[in-house]
């Protein structure tokens, strides 16, 4: 693909756009996201020939097409081995991911986690709709416990994924969920994630709306918002609902909901993006909302941590071997020390 170099200054959303059709089902939330996305990324001030995206596959993994910058549409499962060995060369680039919960959960796991342990200075969007829609609606590691699909008609007997805690637990250093719709929420999402220097990683639930519609209603509708959402700020208080009236607090280690007009405010949690151990118990607010007493679901970014990247402890390490040994020779570390002449 041949981009012209422009400056960063002038990139507009339609610059990004690409002149190809967007073959999404109508009404998906893919097409939010991508939106979002476009409008978003001008507002980064980076050139567009720095900016890479790569995917694996499914219907997420379309995304490149319709981007106008540097892409690659890679292997089911690898966009995250791809992404990691383009960073290592190229650590100027703005490297983002572009997966499903089928791609980088299931068939792209063990990549995930490991790219996410290594910390990688790239950007996961991590697009969440609880189903392979690509595949025509079976049931993937996030779909709810019985779920009822094609190729588990009698209800599936495994047990969701729930990714922002399995990116807590892989040692992610950015950590973060939104949601396709939140025209406000998700492109602020977006630019702390690309202002994070290491992995990160963005949870989105995503409708599809063909094989799994309304799968995160609750969540996302006007009517229900309020009490099923709960939007992470740094360093305020942890308080939803549709009056503002309700309140977390912990008891010990395990949080409780409380009502602001009875108790005040002074023991609710104070929201702290640094706090690993809160974060951790944050990523554990994933009740069946269809369950009495359960907690509202966490929105916003969970989890912050600053440490050196993957590539700069590489070329630290490069350098620091290079100036001791001196330059290496590939002939001769393929010839290795032991060397057999047939004749």
């Amino acid at each position: 693909m041949n981009i012209p170099s422009a400056p960063a200054t002038s990139l507009t959303t339609k610059d990004l756009k690409t002149d190809q059709d967007v073959r999404w089902c109508p009404g998906c939330g893919d097409y939010s996201i991508l939106a979002q996305t476009h409008r978003t990324l001008p507002e980064l001030g980076i050139p567009r020939e720095k900016i890479v995206f790569i995917s694996g596959i499914g219907c997420s993994s379309r995304f490149p097409y319709y981007t106008n910058t540097y892409g690659m549409h890679s292997i089911h499962g690898r966009a995250t081995a791809i992404a990691s060995g383009l960073k290592a060369t190229r650590p100027d680039l703005s490297v983002w991911i572009i997966t499903g919960d089928g791609d980088g959960l299931s068939i792209g796991g063990n990549h995930l986690i490991h790219l996410l342990r290594r910390n990688f200075d790239v950007n996961i969007l991590l697009f969440n709709n609880q189903i392979y829609g690509l595949t025509k609606g079976q049931y993937s590691p996030t779909s709810e416990f019985k779920k009822l699909t094609k190729s588990t008609p009698y209800g599936s007997i495994d047990y969701p994924f729930n990714p922002v805690a399995l990116a807590l637990g892989a040692d992610a250093t950015f950590v973060a969920r939104s949601m396709d719709v939140a025209s406000k929420h998700l492109p602020e999402i977006i630019k702390r994630a690309h202002a994070h220097k290491g992995t990160s990683f963005v949870e989105i639930y995503q409708n599809c709306n063909i094989f799994n519609d309304g799968a995160f209603m609750v969540y996302t509708e006007k009517a229900t918002q309020p009490d099923e959402a709960l939007f992470l700020e740094h360093g305020k208080p942890l308080i939803f609902g549709a009056n503002r009236d309700k309140g977390i607090r912990l008891n010990g280690f395990t949080p409780e909901v409380v009502n602001i007009q009875e108790t005040g405010t002074s023991d609710l949690w104070i929201h702290d993006e640094t706090d690993q151990v809160k974060a951790q118990i944050l990523a554990r607010f994933f009740d069946d909302p269809a369950k009495p007493n359960h907690l509202p679901r966490p929105f916003g970014v969970f989890y912050v941590q600053q440490r050196p990247t993957y590539e700069e402890l590489l070329e630290e390490q490069i350098q620091s071997v290079t100036e001791r040994l001196g330059e290496g020779d590939l002939d001769k570390l393929l010839r290795g020390k032991e060397v057999w002449e047939i004749k």
